[in-house]
């Protein structure tokens, strides 16, 4: 029987401690951190969806709060991308210094402004990450970051996303990486349609197999 690691973590981040929940399956080919949006938590079941396809299909998943619960109520805070990317950095050297992802690609998975935070902070870090996809994102929002991002970098919008598909389209034609732009027909922002949601834990699990595991090889 196939074995994982399943447990509740902290996340340091300058004062703040981040609850977070890591899943590592036996034999993981990456692990991808969640960066949510809007306020959302480590319980946001669009993501834990995701994240259940993203175990199934062999990789490590860390859900965690990118803001204390006081911050998720401050709309200023969740549209500080500097500080969310700051978390994210956080989360990513705990990842690196945890004997049991230490030897693991990281990726990136983000969501609304969280895809914004994961692009900066991705920019930031360099090759410390190996890839990295946006669903329904802003990557408007870390704009001054895009042409620094280097990892490969899907962005995945719906197709009735009226006022974000153009923010992507512009995202897209700035960023110099490896990249691709896919618009799921019908979908709206949340992508509640029935198949709409498995349709970006199958592309998103697709690109992690594509960039991730190839950025894991490559460093042997």
């Amino acid at each position: 029987m196939k074995m994982q690691i399943d447990r509740e973590i902290e996340v340091m981040s300058g004062s703040a401690v981040l609850p977070g929940i890591l899943v590592v399956p036996e034999g993981a080919g990456g692990v991808i951190v969640f960066a949510h949006g809007s306020g959302s938590s480590r319980f946001s079941p669009r993501n834990q969806f995701v994240a259940g396809i993203l175990q199934q299909a062999g990789f490590g998943t860390l859900l965690m709060d990118l803001l204390e619960p006081e911050e998720a109520e401050n709309r200023n805070k969740i549209f500080d991308i500097d500080l969310l990317a700051q978390r994210l950095a956080s989360a990513t050297e705990l990842l690196m210094n945890n004997p049991d992802t230490s030897r693991l690609s990281i990726g990136y998975f983000g969501a609304s402004t969280g895809a914004a935070a994961a692009l900066q902070a991705a920019a930031v870090l360099g090759s410390t990450v190996g890839a990295v996809v946006s669903r329904g994102g802003r990557p408007d929002l870390a704009a001054h970051f895009l042409t620094s991002v280097k990892c490969p970098t899907l962005l995945i919008v719906g197709g009735c996303d009226y006022l974000i598909i153009p923010l992507n389209r512009e995202a897209f034609e700035v960023m110099t990486c490896p990249k691709e732009l896919v618009i799921v027909p019908g979908a709206t922002h949340l992508f509640e349609e029935p198949g709409a949601l498995e349709e970006v834990a199958r592309l998103t699990a697709d690109w992690f197999r594509k960039h991730l595991v190839k950025s894991a090889d490559s460093s042997i």
